[in-house]
């Protein structure tokens, strides 16, 4: 993935709350985990037809904080994709509240198996 957000709509666009910060006022990790899972099986379930839990994680990079009241952005693309898995590599860009500087705030891949019912 790139050094500037992808020319596409995001999988999942949030705003960072209080609840999701930590005392200094910037995005936990792992709620920011979270949304970057949530954003990769989002895909992985449209792709496969099927629940799809995240069975691997790794590659991980958080880079940038992301404040509270800014825009977080997450992409998700297929890497790899097996008979019942696929590898997803997922990109979180915060955006500034008041502007429109952008920093990437984590990149990563998960690895999520379709399973039925």
């Amino acid at each position: 993935m790139a050094d500037a957000p992808p020319d596409r709509a995001p999988d999942i666009r949030v705003t960072v709350m209080a609840a999701d910060a930590n005392p200094y006022g910037t995005a936990f990790v792992g709620w920011l985990f979270g949304q970057m899972a949530l954003a990769g099986g989002s895909l992985a379930s449209r792709r496969t037809g099927k629940r799809a839990p995240v069975v691997a994680a790794d590659g991980f990079e958080f880079t940038a904080p992301v404040a509270v009241g800014d825009e977080l952005s997450v992409w998700a693309e297929v890497a790899q994709q097996g008979r019942t898995s696929m590898t997803v590599e997922t990109e979180a860009w915060g955006r500034d509240r008041h502007g429109e500087k952008t920093s990437r705030a984590a990149k990563g891949r998960f690895v999520f198996v379709g399973v039925d019912g």
